[in-house]
């Protein structure tokens, strides 16, 4: 007989970033107990200038995580995602600064993150996947080293070539990680940045073992848009092999990808950068070890710009994050 699934199941989102609190801001409404579980190599706008000149580690995608899964008042969320508009906090988030305040004031980023989750009465736990100071690195044949997840995500580079990402240094996993996923129910890879948001997650030492000895059901979100020059002929599939090979062997056992369009005004504005729709190549999909399902996850909403956040670029498409959680849902209890 096959166990029935836990009533109050506990789920691991690992990530950073937008995609992270996309869908961390509507699971919190069908899951109780969630861990975000966040990428450290950050070094991009209000984070990347926090670091240089403070020596902290990143607060941006922690910030985001905490926000989405705070349930304090809409003025305190709002006040941790407020920008300043001008002057030499221009670009920087109050949130940022927070952080980054109780860090240098206790010399302990975890304790940062766990008043700030007090603050902000967070429901789950947020929790970087390392407490080291990191950098990420991309080996480019013929050329320097390209240093930093920021100036990563800016390079131009053919992903089929299985770029050599690494970080500077060996880099530990958090404890508190290993925790987090060795007990969860659902262990879900959020969308982002292939190259410079997940790789970053999945490369710290330790993550890909966790992974793979856990005994939860792992699930993946695919992107809806391919970075040009990087990820810009990708089909689903690409991104699960890429994903597994940097956590060093399979891992994956479900993959949501989109089959949904966005408008063709917004599918325009997109191809004027070189982007484009991640391809489903339904024949690789129907020999994969994962199963692979898709649907209409596609965010019908306008996304609106802080105009305040100057330091970096936004992507406009973005997902359903309550079409995304449902399908997490029948996942769950499916087995």
């Amino acid at each position: 007989m096959t166990p029935k699934a836990p009533t109050n199941p506990k789920f691991v989102v690992i990530g950073g970033g937008t995609g992270s609190f996309t869908l961390l801001s509507v699971l919190k409404y069908y899951v109780r107990d969630i861990t975000a579980l966040v990428n450290m190599a950050d070094d991009g706008g209000s984070t990347g200038v926090l670091r240089d000149e403070l020596g902290v580690l990143p607060p941006g995608d922690i910030r985001q995580c905490l926000v989405a899964l705070s349930e304090s008042s809409e003025q305190m969320r709002e006040l941790f995602n407020y920008r300043f508009p001008e002057g030499i906090f221009g670009g920087h988030s109050f949130g940022n600064l927070f952080l980054s305040a109780v860090e240098k004031m206790t010399d302990n980023f975890a304790e940062a993150v766990e008043l700030a989750s007090e603050v902000l009465k967070i429901q789950g736990r947020v929790v970087p996947m390392t407490l080291e100071d990191c950098k990420l690195v991309l080996d480019v044949e013929g050329q320097s080293p390209v240093v930093g997840e920021h100036a990563i995500g800016e390079t131009q580079f053919n992903g089929y070539e299985k770029p050599n990402i690494h970080f500077e240094s060996r880099v530990a996993i958090n404890p508190q990680a290993v925790i987090a996923l060795d007990e969860a129910d659902l262990i879900i890879i959020a969308p982002g940045n292939l190259y410079a948001s997940l790789a970053p997650a999945l490369l710290v030492d330790g993550v890909g073992d966790a992974l793979r000895k856990s005994k939860a059901k792992v699930v993946y979100v695919a992107n809806l848009v391919n970075k040009p020059h990087q990820t810009s002929k990708f089909a689903v599939h690409d991104y699960v092999h890429e994903l597994e090979r940097f956590a060093d062997g399979a891992f994956i056992d479900h993959v949501l990808f989109n089959t949904d369009q966005p408008s063709k005004e917004l599918l325009d504005r997109y191809a004027l950068e070189g982007e484009y729709p991640v391809l489903v190549d339904d024949d690789m999909l129907k020999k994969a070890s994962y199963k692979a399902q898709g649907g209409r996850f596609l965010g019908k909403q306008d996304y609106t710009r802080d105009p305040n956040d100057t330091l970096l670029t936004r992507s406009l498409i973005r997902h359903d994050a309550d079409a995304v959680a449902r399908a997490l849902m029948r996942i769950y209890f499916s087995e």
